[in-house]
């Protein structure tokens, strides 16, 4: 069982495509404090791709990705 990790904020992205997912996470994450973390739950595959680069290109962290049928849970870490 995978560790859990402490969220400040938590975002039920399931039914939405790209690149709806990567823009609220990207909304979303200048709403919590730098250092904390955002939960971001998706069913579209793409955001395996959007997520992580987006996170790269802006300077936050991609803590972990949990991968579960057709869900994908993002734990990013708000570091810019």
């Amino acid at each position: 069982m995978p560790e859990k990790i402490d969220t400040e904020m938590a975002l039920d992205l399931k039914g939405l495509s790209c690149p709806v997912p990567m823009v609220k996470v990207s909304q979303n994450i200048k709403k919590i404090q730098e250092g904390k973390i955002l939960k971001a739950v998706t069913s579209d595959p793409g955001s395996l791709a959007d997520i992580p680069s987006w996170a790269k290109s802006t300077g936050n962290e991609i803590i972990r990705i949990d991968k579960a049928k057709e869900e994908f849970t993002f734990y990013i870490k708000r570091t810019a």
